[in-house]
């Protein structure tokens, strides 16, 4: 635990660095982790305020087991890779998607998307969501490929 001027010198840094190395380490494996459990666990705990109503009070992997499952994820790292050779790309971005929005994320409910592709998910049905993630893989796929 960090000592009240250990954190008072961690917040001076990083506010006159810009947060750069922040941003720095979440450009690497572990860092992007971090960050994306992060998301996950305001999301569910109500901070997110404007989404509360979506995921507030859903269940949570615990985070060592969601480092685990990502880290022996193949469809992760082919992700990652792919965002990396992007220059990070936003639309390419590997981003967590809840098969089921009614659970919570959990082994079974949860699969690497792009943002791309789970941002046009927000709201779709079932079937068009399938289609969807199908024409939008296909562009995925031609843009690594070119």
């Amino acid at each position: 635990m960090k000592t009240p001027q250990q954190l008072a010198y961690q917040r001076s840094y990083r506010q006159k660095n810009n947060n750069s190395c922040t941003h720095k380490y979440e450009k690497t494996p572990k860092g992007f982790l971090m960050r994306a459990y992060r998301n996950m666990q305001s999301r569910v705990s109500g901070v997110q305020l404007n989404k509360a109503h979506l995921y507030k009070g859903l269940s949570l992997l615990p985070r060592e087991e969601f480092y685990r499952w990502a880290l022996n994820n193949s469809e992760f790292w082919r992700l990652f890779k792919q965002w990396v050779v992007s220059d990070y790309s936003r639309k390419l971005t590997p981003s967590i998607n809840r098969t089921n929005t009614y659970k919570g994320y959990e082994k079974g409910n949860i699969e690497w998307l792009t943002h791309s592709i789970n941002s046009s998910l927000g709201g779709s049905s079932p079937k068009r969501a399938k289609s969807l993630i199908t024409i939008s893989l296909r562009g995925v796929y031609q843009h690594v490929n070119s």
